[in-house]
């Protein structure tokens, strides 16, 4: 039975807000719930950015739900860090937790001064990070030196078994890159054809594990404030990498992205007043193989946040499990 949760978009919601919609839509019937992780949000307009990592402690505490995050360790983050803060949620709340691992973004990571690296180097330096963390979360004492360094760290506080460590793709060369290493795979809405490439990549290349799938989505039961809610908080959010990727800061995606038409939303993000839109584009998603699908309504305000989790709590999931059953 393919799980759906609520995304977490720390960059758009104050996080107090964040924690009072989690907790409603695991009352509303969401199966799951995952966090963003960012320093800086994508846009001016969003205006938040809380640290990911406090409020999941928080999050895993007032529910019962899983959770995962997607973080990018390497440059904002040492990967000693990310393993310490990865094994006390999973020490604390066994069998909950999940972690996805990316090569990031440069709005996020330029903030330590350091020179923002090529995208092959981000690449090898991930892959120098798993292995850290992971023979980190074994109870291994670890020394590294390589795009990263390593000195005797060590982490004593250690679940029982360690969470998967799930790798971030977008493309299919990316996923299938992800298959030597990861222990699951996330990506994001895009054509259902450019999903069916990412998910047989994966799995063709030997990649195990669970399949995730983040979704854009923006509904109102007014179609007019469907499309403006979605034009004003995910405009920037429309380019293609490498932009994504090497643009480093919420003020250049605002200047980039000042002159974006409302139609260029349409993809990026699924904008319908319509219920039943929705649920069959979610069921077709599903049926492509993914074992979770986090649903991110890019409304900012809690308010929207709220008849989201309630509209789709009370007509889309029920008919989805049902066409599932």
């Amino acid at each position: 039975m393919v799980l759906f949760g609520f995304h977490a978009s720390h960059e758009q919601v104050h996080p107090s807000a964040l924690l009072a919609a989690v907790r409603r839509a695991e009352d509303a019937g969401f199966d799951a719930a995952m966090s963003s992780d960012h320093i800086s949000p994508w846009s001016e307009r969003q205006g938040q950015s809380a640290f990911a990592w406090s409020w999941l402690g928080a999050a895993l505490q007032v529910t019962a739900l899983p959770f995962g995050v997607v973080t990018a360790p390497g440059q904002r983050y040492h990967p000693a860090i990310v393993a310490h803060a990865i094994g006390t949620l999973a020490a604390m709340y066994p069998g909950r937790f999940w972690a996805a691992l990316g090569t990031g973004e440069a709005s996020n990571e330029h903030v330590t001064g350091d020179p923002w690296p090529r995208k092959d180097v981000r690449n090898a330096r991930l892959r120098e990070c798993v292995e850290v963390i992971r023979a980190l979360l074994r109870g291994e004492e670890v020394s590294h030196d390589g795009l990263v360094r390593v000195d005797r760290a060590r982490i004593w506080t250690l679940p029982e078994e360690p969470p998967p460590l799930v790798g971030a793709a977008v493309s299919a060369a990316t996923a299938r890159w992800c298959a030597e290493w990861a222990d699951g795979l996330i990506t994001i809405n895009q054509p259902v054809e450019t999903l069916r490439e990412i998910v047989s990549a994966y799995r063709d290349a030997g990649g195990r594990g669970r399949l995730h799938l983040q979704v854009h989505l923006s509904w109102d039961p007014d179609a007019d404030r469907a499309e403006a809610l979605a034009h004003d908080q995910w405009r920037s959010n429309v380019f293609p990498p490498p932009a994504c990727w090497d643009i480093d800061s919420a003020a250049v995606f605002d200047a980039v992205s000042a002159h974006v038409p409302r139609s260029a939303l349409h993809g990026p993000v699924l904008i319908s007043h319509d219920l039943g839109a929705h649920t069959a584009q979610l069921a077709e998603y599903a049926s492509l193989g993914f074992d979770e699908i986090a649903l991110h309504h890019v409304g900012k305000e809690l308010a929207d946040q709220e008849a989201f989790v309630d509209a789709f709590g009370a007509k889309v999931l029920p008919q989805l499990r049902g066409a599932a059953a």
